[in-house]
């Protein structure tokens, strides 16, 4: 029996990074374990899925917890405070949609760029591998053919480099002047965007990108490995003058409307699902686990309790009609 939650997870998984700086944050006892073939048996004892992070909790019954956002809700509960969440309705659903269009939208940059160019390819199989070069080799092959996962295709490309070029530009203008994106203090929105952008960081290509073009998000990408408080979250007023941009060019314009439709396909038995997003069509298998979480987000609209104030941030950037 041990006192201290045991993270297991991967330094390349933004998933895993994003649960292990909540626990620092928070100032929760635990140990960080990469998984590997000395500590498999453990892993799989408690895993429901092959995936990383794995949080194994405290206590003489311990339970395996999976899927980032749900950790953190779920020990959010026992470890409230520092408090992740604007008091600010308005702007407590705004983090909630940036959490989510980080963790959903953002993977799609971090997987692309990862694995589309030969570049990007060698380096990341070769720290998968530890550089080891038959290992690197087969998680070359095994690992390009994934992107499709994510929706990147010679169809796709184009879109989602685009996607990933201004949405970068946009938060570099936003972080200027503050440390983190609903100001002094990391909010749940910085858990969820800032890690697929800190595994894009450690990669050739757009980690180059990042460090030429956005020198805030750089700043801020590191800051989120061990984040700490810098003061109280921004009126919600100061925020938006550079937020809404972030809203409606990215969010609102391409990830909504991609959710929407995927969970529409889903529901309708369409493999593979189309979508015109910006003008131009997307095609890839629609997925399941993004539909969960739309609804989830359409659920916490929902409990909304005076929806005024939000309904005309929402209108006005394009989101309001994919959440209703």
């Amino acid at each position: 029996m041990t006192d201290r939650y045991r993270i297991f997870g991967s330094e390349m998984s933004p998933f895993s990074v994003k649960i292990r700086s909540y626990f620092r944050y928070k100032g929760i006892p635990h140990e960080w374990l990469e998984r590997s073939p000395d500590n498999i048996e453990e892993y799989q004892k408690f895993a429901r899925l092959p995936l990383v992070p794995l949080v194994i909790t405290p206590g003489p019954e311990p339970v395996g917890l999976q899927d980032s956002t749900p950790i953190i809700e779920k020990l959010d509960e026992r470890f409230p405070e520092p408090s992740l969440y604007p008091e600010n309705e308005a702007a407590r659903f705004i983090s909630a949609l940036l959490e989510e269009y980080g963790d959903e939208w953002g993977n799609k940059w971090m997987f692309h760029y990862r694995w589309w160019r030969d570049p990007d390819q060698i380096s990341a199989a070769e720290r998968l591998a530890g550089g080891n070069p038959d290992v690197a080799k087969r998680l070359r092959e095994r690992m390009v053919p994934r992107i499709s996962f994510v929706g990147s295709s010679e169809q796709t490309a184009d879109q989602i480099e685009r996607s990933f070029q201004n949405a970068i530009r946009l938060l570099d203008a936003h972080l200027a002047s503050r440390p983190y994106l609903m100001g002094g203090r990391p909010a749940f929105a910085d858990f969820g965007a800032g890690f697929q952008l800190q595994q894009a960081y450690t990669d050739p290509t757009a980690g180059g990108l990042i460090r030429s073009g956005a020198p805030n998000v750089a700043a801020w990408v590191q800051r989120m490995l061990d984040p700490g408080d810098d003061g109280p979250f921004e009126p919600l007023a100061d925020l938006l003058p550079t937020l809404e941009p972030l809203l409606s060019e990215d969010v609102g314009r391409l990830f909504l409307p991609w959710s929407d439709a995927n969970s529409r396909a889903l529901e309708a038995g369409e493999d593979p699902m189309s979508v015109e997003l910006a003008g131009e069509l997307w095609t890839q298998k629609p997925q399941k686990y993004h539909a969960r979480s739309l609804r989830v987000l359409r659920e916490r609209y929902a409990k909304v309790g005076d929806k005024a104030e939000l309904d005309s941030i929402l209108e006005r950037t394009g989101c309001l009609r994919w959440l209703r």
